[in-house]
Formats: structure tokens, C-alpha cells, sequence
């Protein structure tokens, strides 16, 4: 028996790609998740391990499907050797049940996961990097100096949060937030700090 898995991390992929190629190696039932990789979490999966039965074999089409890093992957490698049964990926071309593919299986965990790691590490550097050329990080902000100055002016008015969010389009959070700092402490759009364009 052949039961199938995939996963997409935002509500904005598909797994069209991955139930044809689940479908096509014959798999039924397919269990889905909409979830990132690197969460414990995942009812799909955890269906699928539920249902699957001695000589059985868990398949997806690509193994950073099943997992993000080593750990996880070797968990739920060695769950369905608990249970008897075995793990497919058809894009690795790797098949448990064998010694060369359980090798295979394990070495590939490694790279991945050390690719993972790899990426993860190059980011934060860039970040530090740009935290050092003084470039400013994060979300971008939603009001312009002009808008947070017309704003103050509203609340001082006594006009309320939901009355001022719906004037410059924002959340409450945002006229909240507003509302209990300095204006030297909001976030302009532009670069500059917001202490020299007062």
C-alpha cells in the first residue's frame, strides 16, 4: 500500500504538481498539509503515519516535502521502521526498503540539512551586513511623516482610533501604537532616523 504526502508552506502554492506525481505512482490515500516544513505540527503527516501499515510505504515527490532538517527526517524515518513500513521520495529516486536506498536516504538528510543550515547562516550575515552599512530592516512603514503628524493632530482632537485608522487606511494596531509613543519614536518611510526629520 502506498499512501501519499504533500506539503506547501503559504496558502498561495499549490500541490497540483505533487498529486499528479503522488497519483501517478499509484497512491491512495494522499494526505495534505498547507504548513512550513520546519513545524512539529502537521496534521496531514500525522494522519499518514496514523494509516500507514507493516510493508506499507509512505511517498512524496520531493524529500524536503516530508522535512526541513536531519532530526526531523530521521524521526519519521525511524517511526516507519518502527512500524514496518518504508519511505519513497520519486524525485531522489529513494526506496527504504533497501540497503543502498536507506543509505542513500540518510546520506541525503545530512546534505540538506547542511544546505539548511548553510542558507540560514549566509542570511544572517547579510543582515548583520546591512545593519552595518545602516540600512534599515523590516516591514515597511505604513505612514509617512506628514501622515503621522496629521494623525496626532486627529487623537489630540479626541477623534477616535477607529476614526483615525479609517482615515489613513491602517489598522487600530498602528493608531494604538501611535498613540502611546513620541512621534520621535515612529518609523517614517524614509531612511532617516526619525529624530533628524523632526
Amino acid at each position: 500500500m502506498r499512501i501519499g504526502y504533500a506539503r506547501v508552506s503559504t496558502e498561495d502554492q499549490t500541490t497540483d504538481l505533487q498529486l499528479d506525481a503522488l497519483k501517478a505512482a499509484g497512491c491512495h490515500p494522499i494526505f495534505q498539509d498547507t504548513i512550513s516544513g520546519a513545524s512539529r505540527k502537521r496534521a496531514g503527516l500525522e494522519q499518514a503515519l496514523a494509516t500507514i501499515k507493516p510493508g506499507g510505504r509512505l511517498v512524496v515527490w520531493k524529500l524536503d516535502r516530508l522535512g526541513r532538517d536531519f532530526r526531523d527526517l530521521n524521526d519519521i524515518a525511524d517511526e516507519l521502521h518502527a512500524r514496518g513500513a518504508h519511505f519513497i521520495s520519486l524525485t531522489e529516486g529513494i526506496d527504504t526498503s533497501s540497503p543502498v536506498g536507506e543509505v542513500i536516504f540518510r546520506l541525503l538528510s545530512v546534505f540538506a540539512d547542511f544546505e539548511r543550515g548553510v542558507i540560514i547562516e549566509r542570511t544572517r550575515a547579510g543582515l548583520r551586513a546591512a545593519r552595518a552599512r545602516g540600512v534599515r530592516l523590516g516591514r515597511r512603514p505604513k505612514l509617512t511623516p506628514e501622515q503621522v503628524a496629521e494623525a496626532s493632530a486627529m487623537l489630540a482632537g479626541k477623534a477616535s482610533a477607529e476614526e483615525v485608522a479609517q482615515q489613513f487606511g491602517v489598522d487600530r494596531s498602528t493608531v494604538y501604537r501611535l498613540k502611546s509613543r513620541r512621534i520621535s519614536d515612529i518609523t517614517f518611510r524614509d531612511e532617516e532616523p526619525a529624530s533628524q526629520m523632526l
